[in-house]
């Protein structure tokens, strides 16, 4: 009876997951199909099924292609960067929780996390208006206290480039990311402080040896999906958004690459054959990481 009636209640429950089971193998599996241009010399207007086929054609071009190692390069740096600075979230995370003003701390949490909600469009906007050359807010400041003697055009240097786009993209996400840690934090047993706080231990030992081993899993884990994301290098909205021609030689990634050889160069099986080599990449640089992972630490994803 007890088998029965725990069935009868699992099954509406299930079937309430199809809808979204559904809209996942629709968006996320049946476009792989297209995976098969790759292979093809494909032209549009005909049906994908009845394309000339290449082989590997489209890949051994990849590797003589000096744009796509520019490409790769770029994304690599400006990944690697978004690694190094992933600790920040945690980090605030850390200094809020020992805010023991609640609406202070809200008002903070509250702040910090709202870029988050903008547009790529607004952010681009709100960073012109501070460092353009003619009214930027930047220039100004710097004109007027004469530190400088002409304005500078930080959006247009490319030497700085790579490290404005990576605090300009922590700016973004950092309050966001703040609000997992917090979540983490909010799990851990408060006994363990009161028991710290009994044997004479200060905040800041509390903090290290409570807190921070609290949110340890938490960091492991979306340390593991960054380098799953290896390839992605701050993403096609920011790059795209910020890139223009001064800067277009640090800032153009994989993703705004194959956005300009495939939808603007019109070479679509050379796009798709360089995105199918970056999800491969991906999937393997992420169980690469989710096994050392596990043997080091033993904790994983997977």
């Amino acid at each position: 009876m007890r088998g029965s009636s725990f069935r009868s209640v699992k099954l509406p429950l299930m079937l309430m997951t199809l809808p979204f089971f559904a809209l996942v193998v629709l968006f996320n599996y049946v476009p792989l199909f297209g995976w098969l241009m790759a292979f093809q010399n494909y032209f549009p207007g005909t049906s994908i099924v009845g394309q000339e086929f290449v082989g590997l054609k489209q890949f051994e071009r990849i590797l003589s292609d000096d744009q796509f190692l520019h490409a790769l390069r770029n994304t690599l740096v400006l990944s690697l960067l978004g690694l190094i600075t992933s600790p920040a979230p945690m980090v605030l995370a850390l200094l809020l929780n020992e805010v023991r003003r609640l609406r202070f701390r809200k008002f903070v949490q509250t702040v910090s996390s709202f870029p988050n909600f903008i547009s790529w469009i607004i952010v681009y906007s709100i960073f012109f208006s501070f460092f353009s050359v003619d009214e930027g807010a930047f220039n100004r400041l710097l004109l007027h206290l004469g530190l400088i003697d002409t304005p500078t055009d930080v959006l247009a240097n490319s030497g700085i480039a790579w490290y404005f786009q990576t605090l300009v993209g922590m700016w973004k996400g950092l309050g966001w990311g703040a609000i997992i840690y917090l979540a983490a934090l909010s799990g851990i047993d408060q006994e363990l402080y009161e028991a710290a706080r009994v044997d004479g231990a200060g905040r800041f030992r509390e903090a290290r040896h409570i807190s921070l081993p609290g949110m340890m899993p938490t960091f492991v884990v979306l340390f593991i999906l960054g380098i799953g994301n290896l390839l992605a290098g701050g993403g096609f909205e920011q790059m795209f958004t910020f890139m223009n021609p001064m800067v277009m030689d640090r800032l153009e990634n994989l993703d705004t690459y194959t956005y300009k050889i495939g939808l603007q160069g019109l070479s679509f099986s050379y796009a798709t054959a360089v995105g199918v080599m970056k999800s491969v990449v991906s999937i393997v640089l992420l169980l690469i990481a989710n096994g050392v992972s596990k043997r080091i630490n033993g904790r994983s994803i997977l």
